[in-house]
């Protein structure tokens, strides 16, 4: 299995774990030139934007560890694209997660990181 087709399983499991626990789906993939955004959903009050990381094992480190200050300002940058490409409110309340699958192990980090605003 190649690396887009498991990216694929990984992030389809994600949207299943997701809603199962309340969260609307409202996108996958969302893709600009700044970045993409895996999964955007409506959960709890809250614009979601959630980032799917997935390894295998612990040799490579922890799924979530891959989550580093750079991705998270891309994410940002792409979640205000996204805001702004589908007029969503500036009251809109919006949050930042990370679902980390380590081996068959799922683990939701909700509000992983604040709104970025520089690098």
């Amino acid at each position: 299995m190649n690396n887009r087709s498991t990216g694929n399983e990984k992030e389809q499991l994600a949207c299943d774990y997701l809603r199962e626990r309340g969260m609307e789906i409202l996108e996958r993939n969302f893709r600009t030139a700044r970045g993409e955004i895996d999964i955007v959903g409506y959960h709890e009050g809250y614009l979601v934007f959630v980032e799917v990381k997935y390894r295998k094992t612990k040799t490579k480190g922890w799924a979530a560890e891959a989550v580093d200050y750079r991705k998270q300002y891309r994410i940002c940058r792409t979640g205000d694209y996204y805001r702004y490409r589908h007029h969503v409110s500036e009251r809109q309340s919006v949050r930042y997660d990370v679902l980390a699958i380590q081996g068959t192990e799922i683990c939701w980090i909700k509000n992983a990181f604040p709104h970025l605003y520089h690098v």
